[in-house]
């Protein structure tokens, strides 16, 4: 039987994503179906990382052109791999310096090939700030991370590889004709972007030593993962996540699933694992699906006490940034999936390594909506770093 509650939450839905739907298809867009573009042969991965293998247009933003790019970038083990992404470029003409360039680190789209951003039909409207940061001339280049377009399984909230991902498609951008991209870039993510932006900050200068990173900017970032797999389980968002982390996770790195999960749950995270996130639509299917976790989901009360899981979630939790680099934060108070008091923390330990910290705190503002309110915040924030202003600093403040 379906609630009432879900009948009015899926009508909803649905005139939302039907009404989104109709303003792609009547400017031309349209969802990508998976294509051989995202495939590429051990001789197309032949080559440094961070350089192209192909390029294609397609329908771009206002102001701006984009292309659909795949290039190579190193997976765990440090073999070559490809990841695919987007780039948008503004139509105004590049400076004489060089344009700058800010690296967008997306949130949870799901784990498996068909969930990457650059196949969503809302892929634009996902980029919080990307109007700002057109206006302001930068190139705006959004990595789909590993696994997601190309081949799978996505190494879910796995730091290193978003990193590298991060990092290699910023040089990707720099090598394509009339980019005009310089060498100096900022990070900006949401959620596992967050994650993904602050360990850009701690990658950068030992993987891209070519590159000049001027700034961290992150929202409701994914940092103590040990929390964040286990005080929410008591909410529908919470066992999504830590359903796609335990399945992404099995998947990548051996980790015995069956240890921590019921086996009769296992085939509801393998339907959670399978579908993606995009649109109200998504989460609400996503919170039917996942409905049976109530009853019947973990073996242990606390996954993360138990090897490998522990040692993983401690491995790919993000610790202090080099102090030279500045950063940008923001969390909302009404977020029930990143903690505030998590993030307040997080700052602690920033401020404790000497870094300097602006800290945005929103009211009532929650997991979902985070990145977007504080998107023109976070861009004027990066206009200032690469204007080479005095990064502002919360942490004294914070330490009274």
């Amino acid at each position: 039987m379906i609630r009432q509650n879900d009948r009015l939450l899926v009508a909803k839905a649905l005139i939302f994503v039907s009404a989104m739907a109709w303003a792609v298809c009547a400017s031309g867009g349209g969802a990508r179906a998976q294509s051989g573009f995202y495939v590429a042969g051990n001789q197309e991965l032949a080559g440094r990382p961070g350089t192209l293998i192909r390029e294609e247009p397609m329908r771009s933003p206002a102001g701006a052109a984009a292309f659909r790019i795949l290039y190579r970038s190193t997976g765990l083990q440090n073999e070559p791999i490809a990841v695919s992404g987007i780039v948008i470029v503004p139509f105004a003409p590049a400076p004489a310096a060089a344009r700058p360039i800010v690296a967008w680190a997306h949130p949870t789209t799901g784990v498996v090939p068909r969930c990457a951003p650059s196949l969503a039909f809302f892929v634009f409207q996902q980029i919080q700030g990307l109007r700002e940061m057109i206006e302001r001339g930068y190139v705006v280049v959004a990595t789909d991370y590993p696994g997601l377009g190309t081949a799978g399984p996505h190494p879910y909230l796995v730091g290193v590889s978003e990193a590298r991902a991060v990092l290699d498609g910023v040089r990707a951008a720099r090598e394509m004709p009339n980019v005009g991209g310089g060498h100096r870039f900022a990070v900006w993510g949401h959620s596992q972007g967050g994650q993904a932006a602050l360990y850009t900050g701690i990658l950068a200068k030992s993987y891209a030593p070519e590159l000049d990173l001027i700034g961290v900017a992150a929202a409701a970032p994914a940092t103590e993962l040990a929390t964040l797999m286990t005080a929410d389980l008591n909410s529908s968002g919470g066992r999504n996540l830590t359903a796609m982390t335990l399945w992404s996770w099995a998947r990548v790195f051996g980790a015995p699933l069956e240890r921590v999960v019921e086996p009769g749950a296992i085939s509801v995270v393998n339907h959670l694992a399978e579908e993606c996130i995009e649109s109200i639509y998504d989460l609400v299917l996503r919170q039917r699906v996942a409905r049976s976790l109530e009853q019947s989901f973990l073996t242990v009360q606390n996954p993360v006490a138990v090897e490998p899981w522990r040692s993983l979630a401690a491995s790919n939790t993000p610790g202090a940034l080099p102090s030279g680099i500045p950063i940008f934060l923001a969390q909302g108070t009404g977020d029930n999936l990143v903690l505030p008091a998590v993030t307040k923390d997080y700052m602690s330990e920033l401020c404790r390594a000497g870094s300097s910290v602006r800290m945005v705190s929103l009211p009532d503002v929650n997991h979902g909506f985070i990145a977007r309110d504080s998107a023109a915040a976070a861009v004027d924030w990066m206009a200032d770093r690469f204007a080479g202003k005095s990064a502002p600093n919360d942490c004294d403040t914070a330490n009274k």
